[in-house]
């Protein structure tokens, strides 16, 4: 299993990878829905806290395959059986996000997580046998995933006073696995395949953001037959989710992934930042469904923290695109400062009577401002 060209033509997904990704979307689906209950039970702050670390764990393991095989797939019968039994792994961590987040109980998620990572080890090793000029690398990626795991298995046995701190410090492990992997030497990822696999992933968290916003529309006009503000709020999420696909597609993200050597430098934050992407999205389908049942259910949410639930996930998708996929494409300050400015206003949408919609608008607004100077 040999590193494949970085400089490949015409390299894109394959329908495994397309796959893995479907799997996955499982997984957003019980983040997300997870994250509505909590809403509407007001624990805002537990709730917020609890989804972002479920959601590393979801966004986290996509990734790892994610790099992994932009750099070695050889698409033998070795490395299918093995990506599927990374696919199983998934679907098992999908069937312990709810427990993880109701009740804490991480053994689910966790046995999930072996399996995934069992697997990405043993192909880490794999391509240290077959690629010699790498073996350092390879063999760092294996050892820091294997580590890892351990220290996942070894949070189950811990009090529950000492399980956040835990965590904490788990995440913080992960995360610099690769930086101390690949200071070793770059592994031959390909710019425009990791640009793809990225945009099909935000494919995969605005839909789902969609989704979840639409069944609980939906719910609601088939309890009210349909209020004003129920049209303002679906109208207004429609609005929202065109333009958050708006603006991280509007510049090419292979650009900025290019094998240059500031392209490397950038290619940490870049991948890290797309986190607050990803989790931002697909917190937005869970606002939008809150919103809904805050209107249709008269639940204990006050009508700022309902509207909140809305604009913030949406204020920090702008930010986070703007700041990682969209502000090195600019060079002048005029091009720039609409960012910030938006945001505020999506923001401040949360006391409108209508945040989906006053939200959606200053998005859309925001589309016409990078758009129109284009043409």
């Amino acid at each position: 299993m040999k590193g494949r060209d970085p400089g490949e033509p015409h390299r894109t997904a394959t329908s495994l990878e397309l796959f893995f990704d479907l799997c996955f979307v499982i997984a957003v689906a019980q983040a997300s829905a997870s994250l509505h209950g909590a809403l509407n039970n007001g624990d805002y702050a537990t709730g917020a806290v609890r989804f972002a670390l479920l959601f590393f764990t979801v966004w986290w393991a996509w990734m790892n395959f994610t790099w992994f095989a932009s750099a070695y797939d050889p698409d033998d019968v070795p490395y299918r059986l093995t990506v599927l039994a990374q696919i199983t792994g998934s679907l098992v961590l999908a069937a312990g996000v709810r427990r993880a987040f109701e009740d804490g109980d991480l053994r689910v998620i966790t046995l999930g997580y072996v399996v995934l990572r069992t697997a990405l080890a043993s192909l880490w090793l794999r391509a240290a046998l077959s690629d010699p000029a790498r073996r350092r690398t390879t063999l760092r990626f294996a050892a820091g995933v294997t580590i890892c795991q351990l220290g996942w298995v070894g949070l189950l046995f811990l009090p529950g006073s000492l399980r956040l701190p835990g965590i904490a410090v788990m995440i913080v492990a992960e995360v610099v696995v690769p930086v101390w992997a690949q200071s070793a030497g770059m592994t031959p990822w390909h710019p425009h395949h990791i640009a793809e696999r990225y945009e099909l992933f935000t494919l995969i968290v605005l839909g789902e953001c969609v989704a979840a916003a639409t069944v609980a529309v939906r719910s609601a006009f088939e309890r009210h037959q349909g209020t004003g503000s129920l049209y303002a709020l679906a109208a207004g999420g429609l609005l929202m989710a065109y333009a958050m696909w708006w603006l991280y597609f509007a510049s090419p993200a292979h650009s900025l992934l290019a094998t240059t050597h500031q392209a490397h430098r950038r290619r940490f934050p870049w991948a890290y930042g797309h986190y607050l992407i990803f989790a931002a999205a697909t917190a937005e389908g869970a606002g939008l469904a809150a919103y809904a049942d805050h209107l249709t259910r008269h639940t204990e949410t006050s009508p700022s923290a309902a509207g909140a639930a809305v604009t913030l996930p949406a204020a920090v998708f702008l930010i986070a695109v703007w700041g990682v996929h969209l502000r090195p494409h600019q060079r002048s300050v005029a091009e720039r400062i609409p960012f910030p400015v938006a945001a505020v206003a999506v923001l401040l949408a949360a006391w409108s009577p209508a945040p989906a919609l006053f939200a959606g608008v200053t998005l859309a607004m925001l589309v016409v401002v990078v758009t129109v100077p284009r043409r």
